[in-house]
């Protein structure tokens, strides 16, 4: 495993990590990360690395700005100390954080990359795609989408009104005095963007707002744990209907984990060798 790090256009560095194969690969999975979505939360990204590896493909860890709650790291542009993290995010910046890692992969040569992402990473994904058609990128894996409404139903209307109203004084910039959803702690435009439809793009209601997944013109697949407890209590219902939402929902492939929840708990091996079936299986196709 080695050191990613990668620069946005703004400067803010980005710390992942890069698994590779023996050999030289020309395929690449890059996987973002959601929130608080690191190695020691997650370390069935381990397995991913390992599998994917063993496969002939390489593997990027790809940390965007809220994998840990502080994040400090420098600028390359200012060269100044940048302090990052969930706590400052801005889902606006979900472009070139994704473009970044994008970028590298191309500067290093690799001919296919697939475009994976975890949680609110997934959310990620959908956004970033909807807004390029990036020929770069042949295929998405969505891994447990993020039911934004469902993790933002415990704030109350007071706290909203706080929000906005915090939001209209200009006073984005300063820390929330509660922390949001009870466990993040962040600034007022944090809790804006958590509040608003920037990354909130699947639902479990056929009648959510669909359109940035209307606008992805990719294919790929779907992942989730059969206990994913973010999904109103039925994994499968929800991921077909994200899917059923997709320009080309015929064309994509959807995997369901049995008997593990939204972290893949016990099931990390049966992750990363779904994961690594399917880009092979990708692969064959392109081969043929």
């Amino acid at each position: 495993m080695n050191e990613l790090n990668v620069a946005t256009r703004r400067g803010t560095v980005l710390n992942g990590a890069l698994f590779l194969s023996p050999g030289k690969a020309d395929t690449l999975v890059i996987a973002i990360t959601g929130i608080h979505g690191n190695f020691y939360s997650n370390p069935f990204y381990y397995d991913m690395g390992d599998a994917l590896n063993a496969a002939g493909i390489d593997f990027a860890y790809a940390q965007t700005r809220n994998a840990f709650g502080v994040i400090k790291t420098r600028n390359a542009i200012t060269e100044n100390e940048e302090v990052i993290g969930s706590w400052n995010e801005r889902f606006a910046d979900t472009d070139e954080d994704i473009a970044a890692y994008l970028d590298e992969a191309e500067r290093r040569g690799y001919r296919h990359i697939v475009l994976a992402g975890h949680s609110l990473g997934a959310n990620k994904v959908i956004y970033y795609l909807s807004r390029h058609h990036d020929l770069r990128v042949e295929h998405f894996i969505l891994m447990s989408p993020a039911n934004v409404d469902y993790m933002t139903i415990g704030v109350t209307r007071e706290e909203r009104e706080i929000v906005a109203a915090l939001m209209s004084e200009g006073k984005g910039h300063e820390m929330l005095p509660f922390p949001l959803m009870g466990w993040v702690d962040c600034t007022v435009a944090t809790a804006a963007d958590w509040l608003g439809p920037a990354l909130n793009n699947v639902h479990t209601s056929p009648d959510g707002d669909w359109s940035q997944i209307s606008h992805v013109t990719h294919t790929g697949a779907l992942l989730i744990g059969t206990y994913d407890r973010f999904t109103d209590g039925d994994p499968a219902a929800f991921l077909e209907n994200i899917n059923s939402h997709f320009p080309k929902a015929n064309e994509n492939q959807l995997v369901f984990i049995e008997k593990t929840g939204h972290t893949y708990q016990q099931k990390h091996r049966e992750v990363a060798g779904a994961i690594t079936r399917l880009v092979l299986g990708w692969r064959g196709k392109d081969i043929q």
